[in-house]
Formats: C-alpha cells, sequence, structure tokens
C-alpha cells in the first residue's frame, strides 16, 4: 500500500545572517552582488518588482525563509507565517505554476506584521492594489485574479530549487529593480568581500565614463589591436 505524504514537512528555526552580514549588502546592488558570485544565485529573469508605488522599498536584503509548495497551493506559505522572523524575505516557490496566485495581500500583510521585509515567488501574485497598501515590496512573474487553496504537500523551512537556484533557510537575499539574487549562508561573508573588490572596479570604470569620456573598455581595445583579431 502506498503511504500518504505529510501534508507539510516543517523545519521551524535556523540560523539567520548576523546584523552586520546584512548591513555589508544594504546598499549593495543585485548586479555587482551577482558579478561578486561570478554570476552564481541569479534567479530567473521572469522574476521582478510587481509594485512601483514611491512608498515601496526597491531594495531589500535579508534572510530567506523558503516555502515550498504544488502549483496553485499554499499551505507551506501560511506555514512560514509561524516561522517568521524580523528581516525574513518569503521566497515561495509554486513549482513555476503560473496558473494562480502565490500570495496576496492579507498574507503579504501578516507576514509585514511579523516583521518580514519582502517576498519572492516563482509565481503570479494577486491583489496588486491590496499589497501596494502593506508595502513590502515582491518581485513575482506577474498578476493574476486566481486564488490559491491551501492543500498540500508543503515543505517550510527547509532547502528547496526554484528559479533555478537552490534555495536554503538563512540564505541572504539580495533583490532590486533588476531582480532577485540568492548569496547561500556559508558564502555570505567571502561574497560580501569579493563586493567590495567589484565595487571599487565599478566605480572606477564609472569614473572614467562620466570624467573622461570614456568610450572602449581597455581591455576590447587591447584585444581588437591583438593577432587574435582577423580584419576582413
Amino acid at each position: 500500500m502506498i503511504e500518504h505524504p505529510p501534508k507539510l514537512t516543517l523545519r521551524e528555526d535556523w540560523p539567520r545572517p548576523t546584523p552586520a552580514q546584512i548591513a555589508a549588502f544594504e546598499s549593495v546592488p543585485a548586479s555587482i552582488v551577482s558579478d561578486a558570485m561570478m554570476g552564481r544565485g541569479v534567479l530567473d529573469g521572469a522574476i521582478s518588482p510587481v509594485l512601483v508605488e514611491d512608498h515601496v522599498p526597491r531594495h531589500v536584503v535579508g534572510a530567506a525563509l523558503p516555502a515550498e509548495n504544488p502549483p496553485g497551493a499554499i499551505v507551506a506559505t501560511l506555514a512560514a507565517l509561524a516561522c517568521a522572523q524580523p528581516g525574513d524575505v518569503l521566497v515561495i516557490s509554486v513549482s513555476g505554476g503560473q496558473g494562480m496566485a502565490a500570495v496576496g495581500d492579507r498574507v503579504a500583510g501578516m507576514f509585514r506584521n511579523a516583521g518580514g521585509v519582502g517576498i519572492v515567488t516563482d509565481g503570479p501574485v494577486r491583489d496588486a492594489d491590496g499589497l501596494a497598501e502593506v508595502g513590502l515590496p515582491v518581485w513575482a512573474t506577474g498578476l493574476t485574479p486566481a486564488t490559491p487553496h491551501d492543500n498540500g504537500p508543503g515543505r517550510t523551512g527547509l532547502p528547496m530549487t526554484m528559479a533555478g537556484q537552490r534555495i536554503g533557510p538563512g540564505d541572504l537575499v539580495v533583490a532590486d529593480r533588476d531582480g532577485v539574487v540568492i548569496v547561500p549562508f556559508e558564502e555570505i561573508d567571502a561574497v560580501a568581500v569579493r563586493v567590495k573588490e567589484v565595487r571599487a572596479l565599478e566605480d572606477a570604470l564609472d569614473a572614467r565614463v562620466r570624467d573622461e569620456g570614456l568610450t572602449v573598455p581597455e581591455g576590447i581595445a587591447e584585444f581588437l589591436r591583438s593577432d587574435d583579431v582577423k580584419r576582413v
């Protein structure tokens, strides 16, 4: 006889990034974090900000709170509300399903009340006006009026794969208008160091473009002068 799986598999607590680790990424664009990780950790580009209101933050850094659901379901998401801590980012997988909303304004409001700072999902969301009133930034694949159901099975607080990346509880989430990057928990300090190096290089190049009128990067100019280029 086939045993029915539990409706929910739950892990209630895990290590989270320290305030100092969060602070190291507070003003860092997602693009810089991606560069510091050599392109790793970037969620699929279909996941983008859905709110453009001025009062909604456009840059978020926080600890991943994973909620893994089948398409159209929400039981793992609802359970995540009981695990939420201040500074968490609710990362909701609906296994890529696009037929129903992954979350709406009421769940977003409860998550905000628990101290959550943002929501990321691989599905669409609903209640755009209500979400704007809640004020939490949301990254999703779009909008839909279709409501989810509370069926399982679901997994909360456990590692999952979403939008091309493995996401574990306590991983660092950096999200802005460009998209979302996941920094594995055990790599946070090393990536923070690399972020400083990348940002220094970017700032230097920005200054040359802005102040010196740079038109071609030096590396490309040198390459074009090399024997690796055949002119016809």
